[in-house]
């Protein structure tokens, strides 16, 4: 395991966060995945998501050794603790009921090691729900897109091509009017198999795999 999540906490400094990423660079890690809040007192939290490390307890110490660095906590990675993301976007409705056929089904290969999550957001409007997928390429751990709407086009199919092309997304979506269904790995017409089949399109311990099927298939 060379894959590691460690939180700093420090003061509010100018260069400390270049003096951070300076050593974690030496170290010849990659820094994955960065999120940043200032709490009270001056203080400020950074986690970092850190990538083909070599010696974590050595690079520990000399992050230790930062002056404003007041400590420093490991933990395994966000991968490995909370596993693959699913985000289901759309109407409520649909949503709903997609995510109750990927819950279902996250839940029968979690309970053999799998670690998937599934997140929702219902939305109406083409520019929310077309903002909304393209901030998926700035998300962690995210695995596949399920599109569960009763209409996606115009802008919505110009982020989905955007988020296949950039993050190699699985992107299944509901059998709807509009040209997103054109862009989709996947077309489902039952909301609830459009969650399962989600889930298995991402699974290790399943059988499924989507690139067999083929590009737009329709079911």
């Amino acid at each position: 395991m060379n894959d590691y999540s460690i939180t700093i906490q420090s003061y509010e400094k100018k260069g400390v966060l270049d003096d951070i990423t300076r050593i974690i660079t030496n170290y010849g890690a990659n820094i994955s995945y960065t999120h940043l809040y200032v709490e009270k007192n001056n203080m400020g939290s950074i986690n970092f998501e850190l990538e083909n490390v070599d010696d974590i307890n050595s690079l520990i110490n000399d992050l230790n050794d930062i002056p404003e660095v007041k400590s420093v906590e490991l933990h395994g990675s966000q991968l490995d603790i909370y596993g693959k993301r699913i985000i289901i976007v759309g109407g409520g409705a649909q949503v709903s009921q997609v995510a109750m056929g990927a819950i279902t089904e996250a839940d029968r290969h979690n309970i053999r090691g799998e670690r998937i999550s599934i997140d929702t957001i219902p939305l109406v409007g083409e520019y929310n729900i077309a903002e909304a997928v393209e901030a998926i390429s700035r998300l962690p751990r995210v695995s596949a897109l399920v599109l569960a709407g009763s209409l996606m086009g115009g802008e919505i199919t110009e982020s989905v091509k955007k988020v296949k092309k950039e993050n190699n997304l699985i992107v299944i979506s509901l059998n709807m009017p509009g040209s997103v269904t054109e862009f989709a790995d996947l077309v489902i017409t039952d909301p609830v198999q459009a969650g399962v089949l989600a889930v298995m399109s991402i699974a290790d311990t399943a059988v499924f795999d989507i690139a067999r099927l083929g590009d737009n298939i329709k079911f």
